[in-house]
C-alpha cells in the first residue's frame, strides 16, 4: 500500500482530541480504516482534505498541546 483516500474526519479544526480516539477514517483498494489520534490536544490544522489521496506516512494533520501554541 503506498496511498489512502480521507473518507471523513471525526474531527474539526480546533476541536480537542484525545489520544487513541478516532480522528478519520482514510480507504484503500482493500478497506476502510479508522485512523486513531496518536496524541491528546487541539486538532490546529488538516493538511488533508476529504477526498484527499495521501502517500502512506504523509502529512495530514497536525495536533498542538494547547489551542494558542504557535504554529511553525
Amino acid at each position: 500500500m503506498e496511498e489512502a483516500e480521507i473518507e471523513a474526519w471525526h474531527k474539526s479544526i480546533g476541536d480537542d482530541v484525545s489520544e487513541g480516539e478516532p480522528l478519520l477514517d482514510v480507504s484503500t483498494d482493500k478497506a476502510t480504516v479508522e485512523v486513531n489520534a496518536p496524541a491528546s490536544g487541539c486538532l490546529r490544522m488538516i493538511y488533508a482534505e476529504v477526498g484527499a489521496a495521501v502517500p502512506v506516512g504523509g502529512r495530514i494533520g497536525l495536533i498542538t498541546d494547547t489551542a494558542d501554541e504557535p504554529i511553525d
